[in-house]
């Protein structure tokens, strides 16, 4: 709040915003995030699109996929509009070698909150700490940990226990293109030019190749 009040332009906007000489606070600052928050709608994709009835929106790869991510038990986690029971997990995944510091995840347990499938096709390096490049690396890695899972006591999440991938080839397409289909091309990812603040719009992004 005191960084926030000591910008001229914020203090103008929240000021227009919400009215009266204090209108910069914590609960405005609030009010603003889920202001922004709500406008964040991606409900456009063409698994949307499927589910309220253009049989067409989805390709046939992409409804075999769907299928396979229901049969596999992938769904157990990733449910719901959003494709996540917000749920904890320890997965197990592997520390990305090219960051310098390991997340430990919640309370240094590596347990990680299940992520949404929205808009995958815009998120990538994938997984809590960007390990995996592509969709696919992603879909090999679950496969491999129904494969192996006797043989890795690190793999202790029960719900890990209901996963049955065993993919082929063509399974391995067949997910990959459903979790493509999950993707609205409509979303708004427009970053501004600039921010009162000065900062650089969009963080500090950067390729970690």
């Amino acid at each position: 709040m005191a960084r926030l009040g000591t910008i001229h332009e914020y203090r103008t906007l929240f000021g227009k915003a919400f009215i009266g000489e204090l209108a910069v606070n914590p609960v405005n600052l609030g009010k603003a995030l889920a202001a922004f928050q709500r406008s964040l709608i991606a409900n456009n994709s063409p698994f949307d699109r499927y589910m309220r009835g253009d049989k067409s929106a989805m390709t046939e790869a992409q409804i075999r996929g769907m299928r396979r991510f229901e049969r596999a038990g992938c769904a157990n986690c990733h449910n719901g509009p959003m494709f996540s029971d917000y749920q904890l997990h320890v997965l197990s995944v592997p520390d990305n070698p090219r960051l310098r510091d390991s997340d430990q995840g919640t309370n240094g347990t590596y347990a990680f909150r299940t992520a949404s499938l929205r808009n995958l096709a815009y998120t990538a390096p994938y997984m809590h700490n960007g390990v995996f490049e592509t969709l696919t690396d992603v879909v090999e890695f679950y496969d491999d940990i129904d494969r192996g899972r006797s043989q890795n006591p690190n793999i202790q999440d029960r719900q890990l226990d209901a996963l049955v991938l065993r993919l082929n080839g063509e399974g391995e397409r067949q997910l990959v293109e459903f979790l493509g289909a999950l993707s609205d091309d409509s979303f708004d990812r427009t970053i501004p030019q600039r921010v009162p603040s000065g900062l650089n719009p969009g963080g500090n992004i950067r390729n970690l190749n």
